[in-house]
């Protein structure tokens, strides 16, 4: 019989048991599609990124004898467009069977199971045997209960897994280091250089503009980045083991407009397209840790591995109990259009024009840089989830809905009610202040609520309190803002709203 198995471009598992064996009437195809480049805006940096990795990931199979077919974007045969592509196959190459791996994205899943419904050949979904649950695991685990407590289903995970484990007990007595993971960046702190991978795809930039593909971001082509093949990719894990590791936990929540990366690891994207496997980074972590004691606290480790097997595991959990109606979610109502200067860093709010042009320059931002400065921001200026969710998507290497609109929609945004977060993350600049550089050379005063010198987050933070008082008033995480809202001044209240209406009305001039 023979079959054409479908590989997705963030499907690049070269440890996948399709592989073990070489079939000659087995053919694999990969696409690169504008049905892929344009359901969303991309960062130019993503979509390169993307296709480097498909075509390395394609000449391996090759040179391990398998029969691949290769698509690229400008190949005459090319519909740009997955289920037209797979029908000239089929139709092509007399295809009896058509095979593919469950796909990440709700979109894709819907799409290639409509097609498989309406195909004359037989058609199997296979595992991709790359995420540490189930696609259903999460939701049976909290059967019953109201609410999805990451913390119950990490533990869960660390007991599934033996990580970090004394039998049943976590192998020092604790299971989470949170508290111990929240330190700013000493003044004149040096974190080590950043390993980087250097590629000229100046062929590439060219191709995606001559066939009309809309981006944004901005690229260097002659001085590519980002890992784009497993070599590389456990080269940075290597590199993030050895050099950042003794530091990543204490300062994984700080921000300086001085370096990008700081002990971050950048595994995100190798991870998420499969290059890498989430057990196997998980063990390298636990295992050097185990060695190195002496100069690696627990906390460090720990705090990586929660990231990994804790909540990535737990988003891609929450992604397919609650899609598609998750994406539709919008429990604060909020209408507010996205600021232009989101797609050029043109403001003069310090944090907020380095969170951008980083993101723009990199592709890149860290999670509290995403949650606590653009995101904090987005959900204080009650802009529509749609509108950051798009932005989220397109601007970030490792964007794929499964893991992006959880993370944007849920945890930024609150647009769930609550089912990721048990609270709304927003703060005013004095967390900004506490954790970042940024403060020093703003336009803006951390210190002052209004004003034309005000900082814009201290009015819309006590404005986003009161005006979603009735939906959140109750929740016992933030009892203590609406306290201080309660004893404060009428007239320091009126002065603080006023300054924040002021600011909505302007945000474009922020």
């Amino acid at each position: 019989m023979k079959k054409l198995r479908l590989i997705l471009g963030d499907q690049l598992n070269h440890g996948h048991s399709w592989f073990k064996e070489k079939d000659k009437n087995t053919v694999y195809c990969i696409f690169e599609m504008q049905q892929e480049t344009s359901y969303v805006k991309h960062h130019i940096q993503k979509v390169i990124a993307f296709f480097l990795a498909m075509r390395s990931f394609s000449g391996q199979l090759k040179t391990d004898g398998h029969q691949v077919v290769y698509f690229k974007l400008d190949d005459k045969k090319n519909k740009q467009d997955l289920t037209k592509n797979l029908s000239l196959l089929i139709k092509d190459l007399a295809i009896e069977k058509l095979e593919y791996q469950h796909p990440d994205e709700y979109r894709l899943d819907q799409q290639l199971d409509l097609f498989c419904k309406n195909l004359n050949i037989p058609s199997e979904v296979f595992d991709t045997e790359h995420f540490l649950s189930k696609r259903n695991e999460l939701e049976t685990f909290f059967e019953g209960k109201k609410t999805y407590l990451m913390e119950s289903f990490y533990r869960y995970m660390r007991k599934k897994y033996n990580i970090l484990m004394d039998g049943d007990q976590p192998i020092t007595g604790k299971w989470n280091y949170d508290h111990d993971n929240r330190k700013r960046i000493p003044k004149d702190h040096v974190p080590p250089p950043v390993k980087v991978f250097s590629k000229n795809v100046a062929e590439l930039t060219e191709l995606l503009s001559k066939q009309k593909i809309k981006t944004i971001g901005n690229i260097d082509s002659e001085n590519f980045i980002w890992p784009i093949t497993r070599k590389q990719s456990l080269e940075l894990l290597d590199f993030f083991i050895k050099n950042c590791l003794q530091y990543f936990g204490t300062f994984q929540d700080a921000m300086t407009p001085s370096y990008w990366s700081l002990y971050h690891s950048r595994l995100s994207f190798s991870l998420n397209i499969k290059l890498l496997h989430p057990l196997e980074v998980v063990k390298a972590v636990e295992i050097y840790w185990s060695k190195n004691q002496e100069t690696i606290s627990i906390a460090q480790a720990e705090g990586f591995i929660r990231q990994i097997i804790g909540w990535r595991e737990y988003m891609r959990g929450i992604y397919w109990a609650k899609m598609p109606e998750f994406a539709q979610l919008n429990y604060l109502n909020h209408k507010r259009k996205l600021p232009s200067w989101f797609w050029n860093g043109k403001t003069k709010m310090h944090c907020m024009s380095h969170a951008i042009r980083q993101s723009l320059d990199y592709a890149y931002a860290h999670h509290i840089q995403r949650l606590m400065i653009t995101g904090n921001f987005a959900l204080l200026a009650g802009i529509h989830p749609d509108e950051i969710d798009e932005w989220y998507l397109g601007i970030y290497i490792d964007a794929i809905e499964w893991v992006e609109i959880t993370n944007t929609r849920g945890m930024s945004q609150f647009a769930d009610g609550g089912i990721v977060g048990t609270k709304p993350y927003v703060s005013s600049a004095n967390y900004i202040n506490k954790m970042s550089h940024y403060c020093k050379t703003c336009f803006y005063d951390p210190k002052i609520k209004t004003g034309p010198k005000a900082c814009p987050f201290n009015a819309l933070y006590w404005n986003f309190y009161d005006k979603h008082k009735e939906k959140l008033s109750k929740n016992p995480r933030i009892g203590m803002a609406y306290r201080l809202l309660h004893k404060m001044e009428a007239n320091q209240k009126s002065a603080l709203l006023e300054q924040a209406e002021e600011y909505l009305e302007n945000i474009e001039n922020l």
